[in-house]
């Protein structure tokens, strides 16, 4: 054969199929031509990038993070790993990845890679299939056993507060997968059900809402006790009860009075049983069942009803929620949002204010903090409680007049008292009520309140490194990696090194701590003319405070204000997508997933069709699948 003759393929492969005897299988050389293994779009674009540049860290052996990119080869595995490359692009786009004392690829390669990725990411699907998730069966928190004793009985003591602890998954302590019940928490239970029976029939309100109807004669005094029974365990339970059960309860009754027992230990006994029940305890919500299309179910109106209550009020459904849960009505959407727009309008929406943003904001932690009282000297309790009011009557201003979730970061006012205003530098401002006022532009939304330049601050000075990973975490929603160990800490005591800003550049020498400090100090030290207290300054002792600072892609800003013009304007996406984040994961009760990207995507079209409005982010997220919706277990 002559080399012109063995350069053309197809004849080469039928003379050879012609020799072996195969040229009667029909088609067979051209199709082992055309099916012949074409590589992935991924393994031609991507795969040999991360061989390349990522791999020698990110491989099998001992990979840093825990991230290795090994099982990657032909595909992203985008409909399950999504997040991961969203975080690699971010990583790519911000030069933060490779490390800079790693050979560094370049611009074109970079802007490649990431085009590659983000055509991966676009080929999620959300209509591949359905899934809504599932929740793990949860028991009540602290806070919602509580509540859900104030409006069950009227009873507004506190039972649960000496119960142990809860458990925080995810950010928040109402996630199912941690709310464990210790041998401890039982016999809590316990103790706080008898304390309660006996503190509810000794008071005449509470009493009337165990024993609501009365015996027209007294032969009728055994019926109307079942009635009463039967009523005030279907509002304990949170949905009617089925015979069997109510037949459980009375046989506790019947028990009790053959016994000979008094009334109301009758009473009281089966009202123990009652808050000692799982019925109780738990916010239970049935399995799919075989019938149900894809393992998927549509929860039922009480279990919607309970949903809802728990994600607004932290506390159980009140009477207009069980009549329309009663009537069937309550899934029906305009229903549904009517109801969404009367309980946030309501004030026990304040759960909201005390649980949510206390938990996502970490305002829980303000009570606990204990500033250098040599330092500063000024602090006190009256201080600390006018900083964490401040906070919270903003975010319940945010609630009740359906403000934009913007404000969170941008807003030129704020709610002081004589106490704050006097440590802001405010005039005019008298008593210990909060009062409505106008910033200067050395304030600008929540970041620059007390409360939260005080919890990301040391005792005796301010913290870049915790203030900036504080925005990261909580603003941007983009937490950095865990430091790398062995580093030693930042000399407290070494000023003669210079400036705390010349201090940290010298930390960030070490280039493993560089890669994600520039980003955090950056931001930091944007919010450095402010102490550890949170009040203003211009110098930190001898040495003029420079607030100025370079973001990814060259962005520029000079102080406080500059910042949070950036966090408001360029960033706002992703605070957005940050705080429909924390408030899908805390109205479910669960963590998010790969799928529920496709819901989150959906509630951020309706912040932005509804001006970022709170009421369009409640209303996207009690109107989605995962809200109403249970899904089966899944091995995935």
């Amino acid at each position: 054969m002559s080399g012109r003759k063995l350069s053309n393929g197809t004849w080469f492969v039928g003379v050879l199929a012609l020799s072996v005897g195969l040229a009667g299988s029909p088609g067979l050389w051209a199709d082992e031509r055309s099916t012949a293994a074409k590589p992935t779009a991924f393994a031609s674009r991507i795969a040999p990038f991360l061989q390349k540049h990522c791999v020698s860290c990110h491989g099998d052996d001992s990979p840093e993070g825990g991230l290795s990119f090994s099982k990657y080869r032909d595909s992203a595995n985008i409909q399950s790993d999504y997040e991961l490359w969203e975080h690699v692009v971010r990583l790519l786009n911000e030069r933060q990845m490779p490390p800079a004392d790693e050979p560094q690829p370049s611009a074109k390669e970079t802007v490649e890679v990431v085009s590659a990725i983000r055509d991966e990411l676009a080929k999620f699907d959300c209509s591949e299939s359905q899934h809504p998730g599932r929740v793990t069966i949860r028991r009540l928190n602290k806070a919602e056993y509580n509540n859900t004793i104030r409006d069950l009985l009227g009873l507004d003591f506190q039972p649960a507060d000496d119960f142990p602890s809860d458990d925080v998954g995810e950010g928040f302590d109402n996630i199912g997968d941690v709310l464990t019940i210790p041998p401890i928490l039982m016999e809590k239970y316990l103790a706080a059900a008898e304390e309660i029976a006996t503190r509810a029939l000794a008071d005449k309100s509470a009493r009337k809402r165990i024993l609501a109807h009365t015996p027209a004669d007294e032969s009728k005094r055994i019926e109307t006790a079942i009635r009463n029974v039967r009523e005030f365990a279907e509002r304990a339970y949170r949905r009617p009860i089925d015979g069997e059960e109510a037949q459980r309860l009375f046989a506790i009754m019947r028990f009790a009075f053959e016994q000979g027992a008094p009334e109301d230990e009758i009473f009281s006994t089966v009202v123990q049983a009652i808050l000692v029940s799982p019925h109780f305890l738990f916010r239970v919500e049935r399995d799919p069942s075989r019938d149900d299309k894809n393992g998927i179910r549509e929860l039922d109106d009480f279990e919607v009803a309970t949903r809802l209550s728990y994600f607004l009020w932290s506390s159980m459904p009140d009477d207009e929620l069980f009549d329309l849960a009663q009537a069937g009505r309550l899934t029906q959407q305009e229903t549904l949002l009517a109801q969404t727009k009367r309980m946030l309008a309501d004030p026990k929406s304040r759960a909201l204010v005390e649980n949510f943003a206390g938990q996502w904001l970490q305002l829980r932690d303000v009570s606990h903090l204990a500033p250098d009282p040599k330092t500063f000297p000024e602090f006190d309790d009256e201080l600390r409680a006018a900083m964490l009011g401040e906070t919270q009557q903003f975010f319940a201003t945010l609630i009740r007049e359906d403000r934009s979730v913007l404000e969170l970061l941008d807003a030129d006012y704020s709610f002081v008292n004589e106490r704050l205003a006097e440590h802001y530098g405010i005039e005019g401002i008298s008593g210990s009520g909060f009062q409505r006022v106008s910033l200067d532009n050395r304030r600008r939304g929540v970041l620059t309140h007390a409360s939260i330049l005080m919890l990301t601050s040391n005792p005796t000075r301010t913290s870049p490194v915790k203030r900036g990973k504080w925005i990261l975490d909580n603003v941007l929603g983009e937490p950095p990696p865990a430091p790398p160990a062995n580093v030693p800490p930042l000399d407290e005591n070494a000023e003669t090194l210079g400036s705390l800003r010349e201090r940290m550049e010298q930390h960030r020498t070490n280039e493993a701590c560089a890669v994600c400090h520039r980003r955090m100090d950056a931001l930091g030290f944007g919010l450095e003319n402010f102490d550890a207290i949170g009040k203003w300054r211009d110098r930190d002792g001898r040495y003029e405070i420079d607030p100025s600072g370079t973001l990814p892609g060259d962005r520029v800003f000079s102080g406080p204000a500059g910042l949070m013009t950036i966090l408001a304007t360029e960033k706002k996406d992703a605070f957005r997508r940050c705080l429909t984040k924390k408030l899908l994961t805390y109205a479910l009760g669960r963590g998010l997933v790969s799928y529920d990207r496709c819901t989150i995507e959906s509630i951020l079209r309706q912040l932005d069709e509804n001006d970022n409005h709170f009421s369009a982010l409640v209303a996207g997220i009690v109107t989605s699948d995962p809200f109403l919706m249970r899904e089966v277990r899944r091995d995935r």
